[in-house]
């Protein structure tokens, strides 16, 4: 689906809000492009989704790696988002092969990386996703009972980057 920022964020304002509780499990990311220079790239670099814990143990980057485990990644390595900007090649196939073989083992972590919290965005309080160690906040909405739209609200990054979560089943979770 291809829409635009405008389109997006009057979605993302009919939604309603969510709860923290709501979003406990673990969750598959997917794309929602509005024409972000960020659209794709994720996806390009194996991203998979984030698992909810509880209120302060929260993997926000869950990535797969080139065997195929669910691993989760440590947030304060991530680069300046702007980096897309200077550097499009990055955000292709093959820089994201590289990350996935080289980077990736090198980046996973086993202690939390955000915390939930309950924050007011765009006029309505809902469940929202602070990173520990970034200036970044991905807000939720609920598109349906098993889906999320999310919005990331980073610093210095003035377009918002919109991207779904759909709830896994308890056994896929268990598998990965």
């Amino acid at each position: 689906m291809q829409t635009t920022a405008a389109e997006a964020l009057a979605l993302f304002d009919r939604l309603p809000a969510v709860e923290p509780t709501e979003l406990l499990g673990r969750w598959r990311g997917g794309r929602f492009a509005t024409g972000h220079p960020l659209d794709g790239v994720l996806e390009t670099y194996h991203w998979y989704g984030k698992a909810f814990r509880g209120p302060d143990d929260v993997d926000p980057l869950l990535f797969r790696t080139a065997g195929g485990a669910v691993v989760p990644l440590r947030a304060t390595l991530l680069p300046d988002l702007r980096w897309l900007e200077r550097w499009p090649w990055l955000g292709t196939a093959a820089a994201g092969s590289l990350f996935q073989r080289l980077a990736l083992p090198l980046w996973i972590t086993h202690h939390p990386q955000a915390r939930l919290r309950v924050v007011e965005h765009r006029g309505v309080a809902s469940a929202a996703m602070l990173y520990d160690h970034l200036p970044i906040v991905d807000v939720f909405r609920r598109l349906d009972a098993h889906t999320l739209l999310g919005v990331m609200d980073a610093r210095g990054i003035f377009q918002p980057f919109f991207f779904t979560l759909r709830r896994e089943e308890s056994d896929d979770a268990s598998r990965a």
